[in-house]
């Protein structure tokens, strides 16, 4: 089957720079991170990306399924093990003539050798083939996940030019909260408690934690909005409050009174969705702690 060639021709764990020994969740997390970056509607000036992107969602189809994976792993085996003895064989052959009976031992056992890799083919070919026939229900569902965060990378940057029409830079908040540097790398806020906190309030471009002072953060949001609900609203965790402020794209409108923007009286429906977003980050910020302390007493000595 022509598909089934073509699969062989690559190396799908290659293609999407996982081990042969990874897990669904991470084969499944390679894929969206590779089907991002070349995407046909992120690529339109690329003719291969229309070409990657069925590769990948090829390899994703096949090492998602525990049979189809098993009969590719079988065939990519004997293949190399095949390109070993190819490759040995050569160099024996550099050092000595190998006489007639040699040669057709050897050719008897290469025949052996390919009708176990045909044998191997055509299971290959036959899952395949049924994961055409059922359809890939894990590749549509990634497939949907990439094109929706394409789509709100999309809105988030268009969102970005229309609070910043004149170009003046992407807005960044300055962070702080109490830290001291002999306990720095227990502290209470890593880059992913960070993020967690920060990207429900729109797309993160940067964050990055001081190196020199400890309790230190810079934070750079795609937008305007996103970074003036960050510095209304979030306060950090309970037990180690967090304190934001402005370092570049403050709108005027908020320059002499933190907190406030030109919008602070809000409607009935805005007040309410403030009021729920408010519950989320209490229930969040308790989640947060508490997987901090189990965190702190696993690393108790029993």
């Amino acid at each position: 089957m022509a598909v089934a060639k073509e699969i062989l021709q690559m190396d799908l764990y290659a293609l999407l720079g996982i081990e042969e020994s990874a897990a669904d969740k991470e084969v499944k997390k390679a894929y969206r991170q590779k089907a991002l970056s070349c995407h046909p509607d992120k690529n339109p000036d690329n003719p291969r990306a229309a070409e990657l992107f069925h590769q990948l969602s090829q390899a994703l189809e096949v090492l998602t399924d525990a049979a189809a994976r098993a009969a590719y792993d079988k065939v990519r085996k004997a293949k190399k093990q095949a390109a070993e003895r190819t490759q040995k064989l050569d160099e024996k052959r550099k050092r000595v003539k190998l006489d007639l009976e040699a040669r057709e031992q050897q050719a008897q056992a290469h025949g052996i050798e390919e009708e176990e890799e045909g044998q191997s083919t055509r299971t290959l070919e036959q899952e395949i083939e049924r994961l055409r026939e059922e359809g890939s229900r894990q590749l549509k569902e990634q497939q949907k996940l990439v094109q929706e965060r394409i789509r709100q990378e999309q809105e988030q940057r268009l969102r970005g030019k229309s609070e910043n029409p004149e170009g003046q830079g992407t807005p960044k908040l300055k962070l702080k909260w109490k830290c001291k540097k002999e306990h720095e790398s227990k502290s209470s806020y890593s880059r992913e408690v960070l993020l967690q906190l920060l990207q429900k309030y729109g797309e993160v471009l940067n964050l990055v934690l001081s190196t020199k002072k400890a309790g230190t953060a810079v934070v750079e949001f795609a937008t305007v909005r996103a970074a003036e609900l960050a510095v209304q609203n979030e306060v950090g965790l309970v037990n180690n409050p967090l304190k934001i402020s402005w370092l570049e794209g403050q709108p005027q409108s908020t320059v002499g009174h933190p907190g406030l923007s030109q919008d602070s009286v809000v409607s009935q429906r805005d007040f309410e969705s403030l009021v729920m977003m408010r519950l989320r980050q209490a229930a969040e910020r308790q989640q947060l702690v508490a997987q901090m302390q189990q965190e702190d007493q696993a690393e108790l000595p029993t």
